[in-house]
């Protein structure tokens, strides 16, 4: 199953830092802190001062930072990546399964 998206809610932020597509960002338009609260997931890369949308209502495609199972809950990683909920804020839920670090997957958007 590829991956895909279905984004009800788009926002454009200003980048703090240098911003990776498909992965979770902060409010302050950075990467968002590992097992922290999210702003959603970047649409697409960007350099600091520039404007980058960020999915943070729907579903969206999202970088695996490890193996997650189909339904898994999904906090931040390391690098902002997603990760199965440890100890973390829970920031997504998993429509698709990762099988490694790098893959791509859909997941359900959770206000945080």
């Amino acid at each position: 199953m590829s991956a895909q998206k279905i984004a009800l809610l788009t926002l454009t932020a200003s980048a703090t830092a240098a911003i990776t597509q498909n992965r979770f960002v902060g409010f302050d338009g950075a990467p968002a802190a590992a097992a922290g609260n999210a702003m959603g997931a970047a649409v697409n890369d960007a350099v600091i001062g520039d404007d980058f949308g960020v999915d943070v209502i729907g579903t969206t495609v999202i970088e695996a930072g490890g193996a997650i199972a189909e339904g898994a809950e999904i906090e931040v990683g390391a690098d902002a990546k997603g990760v199965t909920l440890d100890a973390g804020v829970t920031v997504a839920r998993a429509l698709q399964e990762a099988a490694a670090d790098g893959d791509l997957i859909e997941v359900l958007l959770i206000v945080n």
